[in-house]
């Protein structure tokens, strides 16, 4: 019998931007990337302009978050609804009882 390599999943962390890969059979992070960490500022001018680059990540960081915000609730009352729709649909039984199984 051939054994098929089990997959893994790269994922990137959204603190450190470090790179996981993650086998989903073992639940276990099997290799990790730590991301290059940026050389020291040498001028004052590179300074004021890393800020400014650091200040335009940030806002559309919070653009991401803010829009994933907004959407969030229709994704919950989706969610909702398909749960509601499923509880519908199965019949409804009569919860078994230790005295009911003598």
């Amino acid at each position: 019998m051939s054994e098929k390599e089990p997959s893994t999943i790269q994922i990137t962390c959204p603190c450190c931007s470090a790179v996981l890969t993650v086998d989903p059979s073992l639940a276990v992070v099997l290799d990790t990337k730590l991301p290059a960490k940026p050389p020291p500022v040498a001028e004052l001018k590179d300074a004021a302009r890393l800020l400014k680059e650091e200040a335009t990540r940030r806002e559309e960081k919070y653009q991401q978050l803010r829009e994933a915000e907004k959407s969030k609730g229709k994704v919950l009352d989706r969610k909702f609804q398909e749960l509601l729709k499923k509880a519908k649909e199965e019949p409804i039984t009569k919860p078994l009882k230790d005295i009911d199984l003598d």
